[in-house]
């Protein structure tokens, strides 16, 4: 049970590798809005909450349908960690509508192939585990991470599995990385770790392209990529 659920969208305006990242444009729109109108597709949020220190990125938000009454003015810096400001928006969002969530979904906007499919798995997934933190993560594919090397100056490796050596590679178990795209929390439990990754988190699986963070330029190259490909697949 999810109970009354807010979707919190962290999108501070700082952003350097890609400058104005959250609402650069992605196939015509900017790129918050795909992750707005998913959580509004999904039909699980009672309040759909952008978290930013940004007035432009403000406006782009409401334009699109979200909530943003008022601006974050705390954990707006480079070192912050996000959850840190989807905590302290949480605890504002609850103080200016005078009520309280259930559950906090923590949803990236840099995540834009993330679907409205893939936030109704990943809480319903939440509900059958009756998890108090889940985290979204994907398979490593064709990047065989048991494989990875460390390379100092010289060129020379450090292995980072060496147990792994000799070994075949459908011998090996699968890994997976967490991905930003849907963090789950009950909102209790969320406040006293202040971090998803609290006391008996979970990990969920996702389809690995829904899973691409979009961070810099090659990241922004590839999910442009991977769209066009999806999209032809879906024509």
């Amino acid at each position: 049970m999810v109970g009354k659920c807010i979707a919190i969208i962290p999108a501070r305006g700082g952003s350097k590798r890609i400058p104005r990242k959250n609402i650069v444009d992605f196939f015509g729109k900017p790129m918050i809005a795909w992750t707005i109108e998913a959580a509004q597709k999904s039909g699980y949020f009672e309040r759909i909450l952008v978290s930013t220190d940004d007035e432009e990125i403000a406006q782009v938000a409401r334009d699109h349908g979200a909530s943003v009454p008022f601006l974050r003015t705390e954990c707006a810096d480079d070192h912050s960690p996000v959850s840190q400001a989807t905590l302290t928006s949480l605890k504002q969002a609850e103080a200016f509508w005078d009520t309280s969530f259930d559950t906090a979904v923590q949803l990236m906007p840099n995540c834009p192939l993330r679907t409205a499919e893939d936030i109704t798995q990943a809480i319903e997934a939440f509900k059958s585990k009756q998890a108090v933190f889940q985290i979204s993560c994907f398979k490593f594919g064709w990047m065989n991470p048991w494989w990875a090397v460390r390379l100092n100056e010289q060129g020379q490796s450090e292995r980072l599995f060496p147990e792994a050596i000799g070994a075949r590679s459908q011998d090996l178990p699968p890994l997976y990385c967490p991905t930003g795209a849907i963090w789950i929390a009950r909102s209790t439990a969320f406040k006293e770790a202040s971090s998803f990754y609290g006391p008996g988190h979970v990990f969920e699986p996702m389809n690995w392209i829904a899973a691409v963070d979009i961070d810099d330029a090659e990241d922004l190259e590839m999910a442009t990529a991977v769209w066009a490909l999806r999209s032809q697949k879906q024509n």
